[in-house]
């Protein structure tokens, strides 16, 4: 009997198998690249990049923390994006600050190490994919939710890119120079991640929690 039970049990975990080895197998196409998450996580992919402040800021400049977390649906679905810093002066009319997404996820020498915009079109700013705009702190910090050109999946993919928050605002290519349109004129980077493929956990929980902010608010 207790071979029985056995065989039984490895019958329903190899058949379990088969079902999810199936879903991959539709979930993932043949023209288009995904990882091995969007299966596990019911056809969404998942990223996180750890804000710490530039190993090479200059004395006298905000040091940033926080989060930008990522959502998106396989293949074609909107990128989702959840800023979350702190660590700006608390001051009563706070600055805008940039962020963008860089070309290389090289913190060999603080954020100076990113490279420029990450620009694949080899377009002017701000038509690059991971121009995310500015954000005006409140009490310090930014949370924002937006939406953004740029992916996770295929040959584009953000992933292994670096994010940056500027100390300045972006002047949105209006600024009428070279560095405008390169990268808006937004000044020091205050602070860099690198993109990493996560589980769904934190999108989740700072999502519920961001949700909640905006119901007291």
């Amino acid at each position: 009997m207790l071979t029985m039970l056995r065989l039984g049990s490895m019958f329903i975990l190899g058949l379990a198998l088969l079902v999810q080895l199936a879903g991959c197998q539709q979930c993932v196409s043949a023209d288009t690249l995904a990882p091995p998450e969007v299966c596990q996580y019911n056809g969404t992919l998942y990223a996180a990049c750890k804000m710490r402040p530039s190993t090479s800021l200059p004395d006298g400049l905000p040091k940033v923390y926080g989060q930008v977390l990522f959502k998106q649906d396989y293949p074609q679905g909107k990128l989702n994006v959840l800023l979350r810093f702190n660590g700006f002066p608390t001051e009563e009319d706070p600055e805008p600050r940039a962020v963008h997404i860089h070309q290389y996820g090289d913190l060999s020498h603080g954020c100076d190490s990113t490279g420029g915009h990450y620009n694949p079109n080899g377009v002017n700013h701000p038509n690059h994919p991971g121009d995310f705009g500015n954000y005006e702190p409140e009490e310090g910090k930014i949370h924002a939710l937006i939406e953004s050109e740029a992916t996770l999946f295929n040959e584009l993919s953000v992933i292994g890119r670096a994010v940056v928050v500027h100390q300045k605002m972006d002047d949105l290519g209006r600024g009428g120079n070279e560095g405008s349109l390169l990268n808006g004129n937004a000044g020091q980077r205050l602070g860099c991640c690198i993109i990493g493929v996560s589980p769904p956990d934190l999108w989740n929980m700072q999502y519920k929690l961001y949700t909640r902010r905006l119901r007291r608010n």
